[in-house]
């Protein structure tokens, strides 16, 4: 690379080098450009001046000294990647005065989506049907609202929202830990497509960037700080929702949850938040109305339908909100195993049940 086009790359270029070198994570970036551009910081780098552990260092410089930062700079405008600085319009504001801002965003797809309310919308992986259902109408809900769903397109809870999201015809945004062409959980891949279809997919990583678990809770700050409120549908005592909640509450960010089942693991988390203060949500006007928005919602009845009457209707309630089989549910109907079968198919056809592996669920 000569020394024109040194001079001429802009700042993104240098950034997106920066954090294609091995272990440079969002802190200690900010640390390389506490008082240097990214030109500089990038030329203390070749340098063997990088800031960090010795060891650091010097694997810093000689990762660098193989990369063509211009190459690295072509590669991502030639997948149509946009690189945000936050001197820039589509910066998202939020992130602004954030206290731990990322120092570039890479988008694809169309930043404005963020311009309209957000609502984060984050749970567990290992989300029970119920919850993989609530999130889904919530982020269908909130879209037909005109609001932006923001989640991380992670199994469970998240993809559910932004399932939810587009089916509402919305533009979802989704926050990922990995660079933008390399998809984590592979089998969302569809979904991440019509996410940039729809609206936009963010990340702080450059192409290539593989997932590792330390990126991940650095992601979800991100998710946090684009909110207006963060719902938590499902989630364990501990885990990565929980994560965005603590960078949530840091940011001054409102933390609503949906309850569950006082007997459900997957709820352990969230109920446990109620019972610290947050504020409880049972459907999409409940977080309209939180957004100081009004109830505006029209056309959906969220998670609060009226059940069905007569015996569906009490095969339903012998349900309940537990995952059962067929013979504790005749049991508790006191009822033969054939006819309470022949209901549990009729509620699994209109929805309000799922079954497998032989256990029945209610979903609505």
């Amino acid at each position: 690379m000569s020394g024109i086009e040194r001079v001429t790359l802009p700042p993104g270029a240098w950034l997106t080098s920066l954090l294609g070198l091995p272990g440079m994570g969002p802190v200690r970036l900010r640390n390389q450009l506490a008082d240097r551009t990214p030109h500089e910081a990038w030329t203390a780098i070749l340098a063997g001046e990088g800031r960090g552990a010795d060891d650091l260092v010097r694997t810093w410089a000689s990762a660098a000294r193989g990369v063509d930062v211009a190459a690295v700079w072509s590669r991502h405008r030639a997948a149509d990647v946009r690189v945000l600085l936050p001197d820039e319009p589509a910066w998202p504001p939020s992130l602004l005065a954030d206290p731990e801002p990322p120092a570039v965003l890479f988008a694809r797809g169309e930043p404005a989506a963020l311009a309209r309310p957000r609502v984060a919308i984050v749970g567990t992986r290992r989300c029970t049907a119920v919850g993989r259902s609530i999130a889904a109408e919530l982020g269908r809900d909130l879209a037909e609202a005109g609001i932006c769903v923001v989640s991380g397109l992670a199994l469970g809870i998240d993809g559910a929202a932004h399932r939810g999201a587009l089916d509402g015809g919305g533009a979802p945004a989704a926050v990922v830990a990995t660079g933008l062409d390399i998809v984590y959980p592979t089998r969302h891949r569809p979904l991440w497509e019509e996410v940039v279809a729809g609206g936009v997919l963010l990340s702080e990583y450059p192409l290539g960037t593989p997932p590792e678990r330390w990126r991940f809770p650095a992601r979800n700050r991100i998710i946090a700080a684009l909110a207006d409120v963060v719902v938590v549908v499902e989630s364990h005592a501990t885990g990565g929702s929980m994560h965005t909640v603590e960078a949530a509450l840091e940011r001054d960010r409102l933390v609503a949850v949906v309850p569950g089942s006082v007997r459900s693991p997957a709820s352990s988390g969230t109920n446990g938040l109620l019972v610290s203060g947050a504020v409880p949500v049972r459907d999409a006007t409940d977080v309209v109305v939180l957004l100081g928005l009004g109830a505006t919602l029209t056309g959906h009845s969220a998670l609060t339908s009226p059940a069905p009457g007569g015996d569906a209707g009490t095969v339903l309630d012998a349900l309940g909100w537990e995952a059962c089989t067929l013979e504790e549910i005749a049991q508790r109907c006191d009822a033969p195993l054939g006819p309470v079968a022949v209901q549990l198919a009729g509620l699994e056809r209109e929805g309000w049940i799922t079954q497998g592996a032989g256990w029945y669920e209610r979903v609505r």
